[in-house]
């Protein structure tokens, strides 16, 4: 996931100073805020001669037409539009280079983006705009799953409220970039935030219940319905290589990944027919409650001497609740 630095946020220092003390610590973007203002194209312009990092532009404005020309002699390499404040469905010149995204508030539904499907992104304002220094609101985490269900192909951008423990989270869940302001120019230098951001040991305050993927969301078989068909096509149509095996109580009896299944194969060639539904179940897995914290999965992950793809999440002990699938993160930290 890359870390764009918030440019403005540092309200201490000379612009310049700001840029290359970023340069310096290898930032990936530079995050520009426009709230309707014209000007910081300007300082666009003199970025431009400080260094060659890609600017990311998030533009408040209910008259975006105006800001065309300017995009078209300072081009950025990503662009955003704030939805809320658009008065039509936005349409870019094909002339104007960059990435297209569309940002959007908490109580912004992610539909809103169904009109902008030739888009590059989506950004999630996690925070009030504007609003340096504000708790993530963790109802986005639902909102990024959301978001990554309905449009796969998309990337997802995050602004406000990421610390170390909210980024590690959105690395987990297959964000591409999150914007830092006040978390990272009011650590005690960029570097020791930048670690903080990217680093995969972190505190905790959120539970595993704030952002695993939820049972509803999950491919689930019940064993009153198991067969090896069932399984086969609940792991595909999932599309997460693996499904969760529940009684008709919600009692979780294990998890079947494709990897149990290759095994049974193996265990099975000179006679395919041989093969049963009820042998593939792990019905041991390593789980963790939705009570726990985020450090606290981390320890269990780190007691296994097995590598851990898929933690299924319980609740009262033995309920099946959802899942931790570790498969984007992986992808994250490439």
């Amino acid at each position: 996931m890359k870390i764009s630095a918030s440019i403005y946020s540092d309200k201490k220092r000379p612009l310049q100073e700001v840029i290359l003390d970023l340069v310096e610590h290898q930032v990936e973007l530079l995050h520009v805020d426009c709230n309707d203002e014209a000007t910081v194209f300007e300082d666009i312009a003199r970025i431009r001669t400080w260094c060659d990092l890609p600017i990311d532009l998030h533009i408040i404005t209910e008259d975006p037409e105006k800001y065309f020309d300017l995009l078209r002699t300072n081009p950025v390499e990503y662009i955003t539009f704030q939805f809320e404040q658009l008065p039509k469905t936005l349409v870019f010149p094909e002339d104007i280079s960059g990435k297209k995204g569309l940002a959007i508030i908490t109580p912004t539904s992610i539909d809103a983006f169904d009109a902008y499907t030739n888009f590059d992104f989506i950004l999630i304002m996690a925070t009030i705009p504007g609003q340096s220094g504000g708790v993530f609101d963790k109802l986005n985490f639902s909102k990024i799953r959301q978001f990554r269900n309905k449009f796969p192909n998309k990337s997802i951008h995050v602004d406000g409220g990421v610390n170390g423990e909210v980024s590690f989270i959105l690395r987990n869940m297959g964000v591409s970039s999150s914007v830092s302001g006040s978390y990272l120019f009011n650590a005690p230098s960029i570097g020791h935030a930048l670690m903080n951001l990217t680093k995969r040991e972190i505190e905790s305050h959120y539970r595993v219940a704030d952002f695993m993927v939820p049972l509803e969301e999950c491919p689930v078989v019940k064993m009153e319905s198991l067969t090896l068909e069932n399984v086969l096509q609940t792991i595909e149509t999932g599309n997460l290589g693996f499904c969760l095996v529940v009684d008709e109580n919600g009692i979780l009896n294990g998890l079947i990944s494709s990897a149990d299944i290759r095994k049974s194969l193996l265990r099975n060639l000179k006679d395919f027919n041989k093969m049963e539904a009820l042998d593939l179940i792990n019905s041991q897995p390593i789980t963790i409650s939705e009570e726990n914290t985020v450090v606290e999965m981390l320890q269990k992950i780190k007691r296994c001497t097995f590598s851990v793809m898929y933690l299924p999440v319980v609740k009262n002990g033995t309920k099946a609740s959802g899942i931790v699938n570790f498969t984007h993160l992986i992808k994250a930290e490439l």
